[in-house]
């Protein structure tokens, strides 16, 4: 990667806008960003600061009221709503604070998930997702429900889910907010082990700046706009 590389990500002073006249709320205010492969970003701020839609944004689960959106060279602002969903089955994958596993269902099939909606194979699928299960640390546990896991463990199920169809982009939505601080610093040490040696980009949204830290760069929201922008070496 170097400095003159296209960004993966570009946005071109876009803007969400909701309501109109005295009750309109400028959710991002004209933002400017670039994200190049293989970045580990975290992005915080205060409830209200924009960073959640800027997530939503570069997840292609909103759209701008204007600017431009590039992802991987492609401006999406103007996309339809099935290119967007296009996007997000092919080259993006998603981690939230919920886990949002299929209760009734082993970890093997959370995990295919993905697989199934792109169409892959049966056997192929399984292989695929059990081989991303024993990269997350969790071989042998492929038939356990959620219910017969830690929620660490859950976390690292959805990191998996999230890997399987290897995206260009990973988006983690406060990902250890129901964890406790040593579970917390485990799944943050596992997308940082991703991001070395996969060199696979991944964006935080955290208000935790211990979980901040184990990102090489933190870009702190403030009233719809960038604030600050900081680059720093990886935690040891």
């Amino acid at each position: 990667m170097t400095d003159t590389a296209a960004p993966l990500i570009a946005l071109r002073d876009v803007f969400k806008i909701y309501g109109s006249g005295e009750s309109e709320v400028r959710a991002l205010d004209g933002v400017d960003l670039d994200i190049r492969t293989g970045e580990f970003v975290a992005v915080m701020g205060p409830s209200g600061s924009g960073k959640s839609t800027c997530m939503n944004v570069l997840g292609c689960l909103d759209r701008p009221t204007r600017g431009r959106y590039l992802f991987r060279g492609v401006d999406l602002a103007g996309a339809s709503l099935d290119q967007l969903a296009l996007v997000r089955r092919h080259y993006l994958g998603f981690v939230f604070q919920g886990f949002n596993l299929l209760a009734r269902t082993t970890a093997l099939e959370n995990v295919e998930l993905p697989l199934v909606y792109r169409g892959v194979p049966t056997v192929e699928r399984r292989r695929l997702a059990a081989k991303a299960l024993a990269d997350v640390g969790l071989g042998g546990r492929e038939l356990h429900t959620p219910a017969e896991l830690s929620g660490g463990q859950q976390q690292r199920v959805a990191i998996a889910r999230a890997m399987v169809s290897e995206p260009s982009l990973l988006l983690a939505d406060e990902p250890t907010g129901n964890l406790d601080t040593a579970r917390k610093h485990e799944i943050m040490r596992l997308l940082r082990a991703l991001n070395d040696e996969r060199k696979i980009t991944i964006v935080v949204v955290t208000h935790e700046s211990d979980v901040a830290d184990f990102a090489s760069r933190t870009i702190l929201f403030r009233d719809g706009r960038i604030e600050r922008d900081e680059r720093r070496g990886a935690p040891s």
